[in-house]
C-alpha cells in the first residue's frame, strides 16, 4: 500500500494524524499536533503543538502554524491553534498560538488564507472568510464570518471586522469595520455598502433595501451615534438589522476601538 506520509517527513510519534492524512516532503510535525481526516499537508510545512486541524484542510508548502506567539506577555503557558474543516491554507502563511493560559488562535471552516498571511496570537476567523496575499493580522483581531480583505493591508490589535464586509487593499484597518460595509483608502474609510458581495450572497432585495437605509443614516447623515441607532431601530427587525445594531454597540464598549467613519461628512459613525 502506498504511503501517505513521505519519508522525509518528520513527524513525532505523541502527533495524531487520521491514516488519510496526507504529509509531503520535509514537512515537520511536532508533538501534541492532531490533524483530521482528508487533510493535506504540503512540502515543508511546520506544524507545532498544542494544535488541532480538522477535516479536509489543504495546507501548501512553506506555512508554520502553532508557533508561538509573538507577544513579550507569552511566558510559556499552554495555548493551541484550532482550525476546522476544509480550509485553504496557502503557501507560506503562519497562524501562531494565543497568548494566556488555556487560550486558542481559532480558524473556523471553509476559509481562503492567501501566501504570505500572518493570523497572530488569539486571533479569530469565523467561517467562509477570504484573506488575501501579504494580510498582516495583529493580535486579538475578530473576523466575521464571509467578510474579505484584500491584499497587502494591515489589521490593529483588537479590532473586529464585520459579517460580509469588505475591505480594500493596503489599507491600514485600525478601527472596527461595521458588518456588510466596504471600507477602502489611507485612511480607512466607509465608502458603501459591499453591494456585489451581499448580492452575491444570495440576500434577499427587502433586507438589501433596508441595509441601504441603514447606511445612509450611519454614513450621510448628521445624526449622533445615539439618534443614529434610534433611527435604525425603527427601520425594521431584520436579523441584518439585528446583527448590525449589535455590532455598532459592541464597538463602544471598553477594549473596543471605535468605528470606522464614512468618507463625507461628520455622521454617527465617527463618534468614539
Amino acid at each position: 500500500m502506498k504511503t501517505l506520509i513521505h519519508p522525509t517527513a518528520v513527524v513525532h510519534p505523541k502527533s495524531e494524524l487520521h491514516h488519510t492524512v496526507q504529509v509531503g516532503a520535509y514537512a515537520v510535525i511536532g508533538a501534541h499536533v492532531k490533524v483530521g481526516p482528508e487533510t493535506i499537508i504540503g512540502a515543508h510545512v511546520v506544524l507545532e503543538g498544542p494544535c488541532e486541524i480538522g477535516a479536509g484542510n489543504q495546507i501548501f508548502t512553506g506555512a508554520a502554524i502553532g508557533m508561538e506567539p509573538q507577544d513579550l506577555k507569552f511566558v510559556g503557558e499552554p495555548t493551541w491553534v484550532k482550525i476546522g474543516d476544509n480550509n485553504l491554507i496557502r503557501e507560506y502563511v503562519t497562524i501562531n498560538r494565543a497568548t494566556g493560559a488555556g487560550e486558542a488562535t481559532v480558524i473556523g471552516d471553509g476559509n481562503l488564507l492567501m501566501a504570505y498571511v500572518h493570523v497572530a496570537h488569539n486571533c479569530v476567523i469565523e467561517d467562509q472568510v477570504v484573506i488575501a496575499n501579504s494580510v498582516a493580522l495583529a493580535g486579538h483581531v475578530h473576523i466575521e464570518s464571509r467578510a474579505r480583505l484584500s491584499g497587502v493591508l494591515g489589521v490593529h490589535q483588537f479590532v473586529h471586522i464585520g459579517r460580509q464586509a469588505m475591505v480594500g487593499g493596503m489599507a491600514r484597518i485600525d478601527r472596527d469595520v461595521a458588518p456588510y460595509m466596504l471600507v477602502e483608502g489611507n485612511p480607512a474609510r466607509v465608502r458603501t455598502l459591499n453591494l456585489v458581495g451581499l448580492k452575491r450572497s444570495g440576500m434577499d432585495a427587502a433586507d438589501l433595501q433596508m441595509l441601504k437605509k441603514a447606511f445612509r443614516i450611519l454614513y450621510r447623515s448628521d445624526l449622533s451615534f445615539k439618534d443614529a441607532l434610534e433611527q435604525l431601530e425603527l427601520l425594521g427587525d431584520t436579523e441584518e438589522l439585528q446583527h448590525l445594531r449589535r455590532f455598532l454597540l459592541l464597538s463602544q464598549m471598553p477594549g473596543r476601538r471605535g468605528l470606522i467613519p464614512g468618507k463625507a461628512k461628520k455622521g454617527a459613525s465617527d463618534e468614539s
